[in-house]
């Protein structure tokens, strides 16, 4: 029996698990709410509850009730055949008048629970789990707070603060980095957003050096991100800056969310309203990463007067948990036209045309998004934009540059080259393979750690599953094998053989390694080393001081966040994968700095192209509860 089919259901619930809508945890959730509340719970009602339990569990905080006809059942792979089944799904408007009056919105007999929440949006009815929508208010409500107040600072102060950082203003366009520390200067919450080599860190250290020039060398800095790999890579990258900045006197130490707020082994923070942060500035990299929970919880930490810079990629993958906080913040669609701050006006007004009345809009708000690329150029650059923009048409402009007469300009192009390969016909990818083997075995053995380094940066294939023919166990088998057969780059009998590279399973904060942090074994004298790259230093351990660990052949895309390689080969999942999005591939493209190569057939590359994230929330516009 399949394990998420719930024995006993016959009712309403039934048809809906047993394709795949509802997990089985969802349909205990909503029967388990029903039995607690006392009352006598309709089927609209039990319905309601498993979409919103769904609808977390699936990375949304709300359900948009209007949409819920489009909802597709996830049939099981050895079902592909089967035919479809009608899902008896209520009419929306009869759905929201039996959720008015619920109990289970209202209060219920047998005390104070109200697990759901019932509001009006802009995107017409949103259904959440109670506690989603309190987190989402708290968001909310903070910032709106922070937004209708500024910072007091003198405009002469802030120009010469902007010229001892950045120099003087040169002519040649509106300096985006510039503009952004004056509106984090003037503004207590900034967002300061753009795609991978953009120069988000470059610009948040020159940030953190025009704060120390306002507000002293004794300003309290606190920085963070997400995952224990992110917090170290800022880290790394924060003190590369200062050292040639020579402005930045504060030497500030990266940790993750969950430590900076002091996480308990119950879900709970130590920080919060009562025990606030003692930071004047807090910096949170990697954002796109940071669920709603955890989003209301960092802002309830803050004091009234700390400057909070969140920093991202709103197109890139979401957080695995509930919610897509950067995505909403950068996209809202409620924005007030208000002023800019007026000493950031003075320093920083951007010319006519620089800002369409969106940018303008969020401008004032706070937001800035930096729009130059320094990673990546030529056909890259190109289809990264343009599959930030796929939608509808637009989907065969994106297949043109890829593949069709739209790609035929960059064919003599060294530099930025995306390539569909044929899933049969896998030599070029073999042979770029190999000589990365090569280079690593090469650079390992003759006991060179910068130079192996660089080789592993070299390459990596990226794939959006773990486990299966198109996920990282199937082609890790697949580069082994093509590996062993080329006597120049053949692997080592054993574990820990110079130019393997391996992958940290486990955060170990005690030698500086994160999950998600890739090294290479070298040659160490008559022993061997695993080194790992901390910005422009070298970090080794030897083999014995890392207690979790994997060789990396190949890595899922969602953990790929936050690098960058020479190269990356793509490998596509079949066409209904759920997990086949333009958000994905986005990611996964943008990894690189030359080359791509995207594993696939056109059908795969057009449904990666034709589907988004869908996650629903309601920080993106204004809301009202429906009492």
């Amino acid at each position: 029996m399949n394990a998420q089919l719930v024995s006993g259901e016959h009712g309403v619930l039934a048809v809906f698990n047993e394709t795949g809508v509802f997990a089985a945890a969802d349909v205990h959730v909503a029967r388990r709410v029903a039995a607690l509340s006392g009352a006598d719970i309709g089927d609209h009602e039990l319905l309601a509850v498993a979409l919103a339990v769904r609808a977390v569990r699936t990375g949304s905080t709300c359900v948009k009730l209007d949409e819920i006809g489009q909802i597709a059942p996830e049939t099981p792979e050895s079902d592909d055949d089967a035919t479809p089944v009608e899902l008896p799904w209520p009419d929306p408007a009869e759905l929201v008048a039996a959720l008015t009056t619920s109990p289970l919105v209202t209060g219920c007999p047998s005390g104070p629970l109200r697990p759901l929440a019932l509001v009006t949006s802009d995107d017409g009815p949103l259904l959440y789990l109670r506690k989603y929508f309190r987190q989402e208010q708290t968001i909310r409500e903070i910032l709106a707070q922070r937004r209708a107040q500024r910072p007091t600072v003198d405009a002469a102060a802030l120009a010469a603060a902007l010229a001892a950082v950045f120099g003087d203003e040169q002519p040649g366009g509106y300096d985006r980095q510039r503009a952004a520390a004056a509106l984090a200067a003037t503004s207590w919450t900034t967002v300061l957003a753009g795609g991978p080599g953009t120069g988000k860190t470059y610009t948040v250290a020159r940030i953190l050096a025009v704060m120390e020039e306002l507000l002293g060398q004794d300003v309290r800095i606190g920085l963070c991100a997400p995952t224990g790999r992110a917090a170290a890579q800022m880290q790394a990258s924060i003190n590369d800056h200062r050292t040639s900045l020579r402005a930045l006197h504060t030497e500030p130490a990266a940790t993750t969310v969950h430590k900076l707020l002091g996480w308990r082994p119950d879900g709970s923070y130590r920080r919060g309203a009562d025990d606030r942060l003692p930071y004047d500035v807090v910096v949170v990299d990697e954002t796109s990463m940071l669920p709603v929970s955890m989003m209301s919880s960092l802002l309830e930490s803050l004091r009234p007067h700390a400057r909070l810079i969140l920093v991202g990629d709103p197109h890139q993958l979401s957080s695995v948990d509930a919610g897509a906080v950067l995505a909403d913040l950068v996209e809202r669609r409620d924005r007030a036209d208000t002023p800019l701050p007026e000493a950031f006006a003075a320093v920083a007004a951007p010319p006519p045309g620089e800002f369409d009345e969106a940018e303008r809009l969020a401008l004032a708000d706070g937001v800035i998004t930096l729009t130059r690329g320094h990673r990546y150029g030529g056909q890259i650059s190109e289809v990264a934009a343009a599959i930030k923009a796929a939608a509808g048409t637009e989907v065969d402009a994106v297949v043109d540059l890829i593949c069709g007469e739209g790609a035929d300009r960059f064919a003599d192009d060294d530099q930025g080259r995306v390539i569909l390969v044929d899933p049969d016909d896998l030599e070029p990818v073999r042979r770029t393979v190999i000589d990365w083997a090569r280079r690593l075995r090469d650079t390992a053995t003759a006991g060179d750690a910068r130079g192996a380094l660089a080789a592993l940066m070299a390459h990596r294939v990226l794939c959006a599953h773990r486990d299966g023919r198109h996920g990282v166990s199937g082609w890790s088998r697949t580069i082994l094998g093509w590996i062993n057969d080329d006597a120049d780059a053949r692997t080592g009998a054993a574990q820990w053989y110079p130019g393997e590279p391996i992958l940290v399973n486990r955060n170990d904060p005690t030698h500086r390694i994160f999950n998600g942090d890739s090294g290479v074994v070298i040659a160490d004298g008559d022993e061997t080393s695993v080194v790992f790259a901390r910005g422009k230093d070298i970090q080794p351990l030897r083999p014995s001081q890392i207690a979790d660990s994997s060789p990396v052949y190949a890595m899922t895309i969602h953990r790929s966040q936050g690098s960058q390689f020479e190269a990356v080969t793509v490998v596509l999942p079949d066409a209904d994968a759920h997990l086949l999005t333009k958000e994905l591939l986005y990611t996964a493209v943008t990894r690189a700095q030359q080359h791509v190569f995207i594993v696939g057939t056109e059908a795969e590359l057009r449904a990666a192209l034709s589907r988004s994230v869908q996650r629903a929330s309601g920080l993106g516009s204004a809301v009202r509860e429906i009492s």
